[in-house]
């Protein structure tokens, strides 16, 4: 294998700069003084050189820490080998002494072969270290993953932004330990311009990712082809093993993480009571490669399946060409079609009423037979995924019809909830009317987090005659009676 060339990647990481950190000058912010404050004695003068307390405090660690788990976790297509990230003290040594060059490139150039590396800076009010790892995950609605038939050997890399390698990076599969430091740099020159006061985020990964030529992980289903050394064990979709390392700060120790209690988690936080709730309840259905469809569907509305790796061994049977006869594999019909491929995935079934003959074929390593009986049938076809804004709506993107069609996968931005909510309306609760802002009640009902956003599935309805208001995870949502129409839609989790 053969790395990433060190000037390409240099060059695309000095044209990147998420507009989340744009700077802004409020150099004498209270925040940003609190900021200050945790890295740097408060009595040093400008010209002198601060005396570091510490590459970076406990609590920004785990939170960077564990919003890189969350969000690797989250990947779509879903990981089957994507492993559990824990924190690297001599990575974070040696992010400290880059960090401290406050020179806004990647380097030092001797240990770049050897690491991974990410960087972000801002100045003016406060940002949160997380911001910038969000914003190197939000790289994503640019990227293309690529599938496995994509790869004749060597895995396209298809990128539609101005740079998505902070997002590779962040979620290489086997880049399991990462190390970071923060450090506030005096005049530092950004792209040209001098930032009187910059706060410098250094991250560095191991082993390093963006390998040229290949997927940043494997798609299948989460945990399916983790690495022998992890003796089968999964966490939150992540491959793990051993007991959860924690950092404390108080002496520079390695202690076991304390056990946590069996009942869900609420949501912290940390501006006041938002009656948070959360919901996993997901509208894709997991099946076996030898689940038939008519044992899936029995007179209601075919939805969305996930189906496992491996299928192509399976000897379940396949009926039909691009209409399938009922009494089919689901899993293997969605291969034969070319919706799916060995290492399982996603994929949308529609029911089609009665076909008067089914034609045997063979197509992607799958033989089909052939049935000159009339009998019901369906079709398979792709997951499209979409990303959208905190306005969209259901009845912008993809009202109730008859029959009934799929609505694409949608992938919503962070920080919904702070939008005008006379515009992105929330009406109902459980069940939202069309006119709902997808996002905003996909926050209300506890899908997705407002800080992270991510990905969510949406069913249409029809025949809605009253919607509830309530408020939930800092929204308030509407009530409404007798809408016209009553065209609605729910909404579910992606996991």
């Amino acid at each position: 294998m053969s790395l990433l060339t060190q000037t390409w990647l240099t060059g695309l990481a000095l044209v990147f700069l998420s507009p989340s950190m744009l700077p802004m000058a409020l150099f004498n912010s209270t925040d940003l003084s609190a900021l200050l404050k945790k890295y740097m004695d408060e009595d040093e003068d400008r010209e002198m050189k601060p005396r570091r307390k510490r590459a970076i405090s406990s609590s920004d660690m785990q939170a960077i820490l564990d919003l890189h788990n969350k969000l690797r976790a989250q990947v779509y297509p879903p990981a089957s080998n994507m492993e559990y990230m824990v924190w690297d003290t001599e990575l974070e040594r040696t992010a400290e002494e880059w960090a401290e060059t406050c020179l806004w490139e990647h380097g030092p150039a001797g240990l770049l072969p050897q690491i991974g590396q990410n960087l972000g800076v801002h100045w003016g009010r406060y940002r949160p270290p997380t911001s910038h790892v969000q914003a190197w995950y939000d790289e994503v609605k640019d990227y293309s993953f690529p599938y496995p038939q994509e790869c004749n050997p060597h895995c396209p890399f298809t990128c539609t932004g101005p740079v998505c390698t902070h997002y590779t990076q962040l979620v290489w599969a086997t880049s399991s330990r990462i190390g970071c430091a923060i450090n506030v740099c005096y005049d530092m020159n950004v792209w040209g311009q001098i930032w009187a006061k910059a706060v410098y985020l250094v991250c560095n990964y191991s082993p390093k990712g963006n390998w040229w030529g290949h997927a940043p992980y494997k798609h299948g289903t989460p945990c399916s082809a983790c690495p022998p050394s992890y003796g089968g064990g999964c966490r939150n979709n992540l491959c793990y093993k051993g007991m959860l390392l924690q950092y404390t700060e108080e002496n520079n120790s390695i202690e076991p993480e304390a056990p946590r209690s069996p009942k869900t988690p609420r949501w912290p936080d940390t501006e006041g009571d938002r009656n948070g709730v959360e919901s996993t309840e997901q509208m894709s259905q997991l099946v076996s490669c030898d689940t038939k469809l008519r044992d899936q569907c029995k007179g209601t509305t075919c939805n969305r399946y996930e189906c496992p790796a491996g299928c192509l061994e399976s000897t379940a049977k396949v009926v039909g060409t691009v209409y399938y006869e009922m009494q089919s594999s689901i899993c293997r019909a969605g291969i034969h079609h070319g919706v799916i491929d060995n290492e399982g995935g996603w994929m949308d079934v529609t029911r089609q009423g009665r076909k008067e003959f089914f034609i045997k074929s063979n197509k992607n390593g799958v033989q089909s037979v052939g049935k000159y009986q009339s009998a019901n049938a369906f079709i398979v076809s792709k997951v499209i995924v979409k990303v959208i804004t905190c306005e969209t709506t259901v009845a912008m993107l993809c009202p109730y019809k008859k029959p009934a069609r799929h609505c694409p996968r949608i992938y919503c931005p962070q920080n919904c909830l702070q939008e005008n909510h006379q515009i992105s309306r929330v009406i109902g609760t459980g069940t939202y009317s069309d006119k709902s802002s997808i996002c905003r009640s996909a926050v209300h009902a506890g899908v997705i987090k407002n800080e992270l956003g991510g990905y969510v599935d949406v069913m249409p309805t029809n025949n809605r005659k009253q919607y509830f208001s309530s408020y939930q995870n800092g929204i308030y949502s509407e009530s409404l009676q007798n809408p016209p129409g009553g065209k609605a839609f729910r909404v579910f989790a992606v996991i």
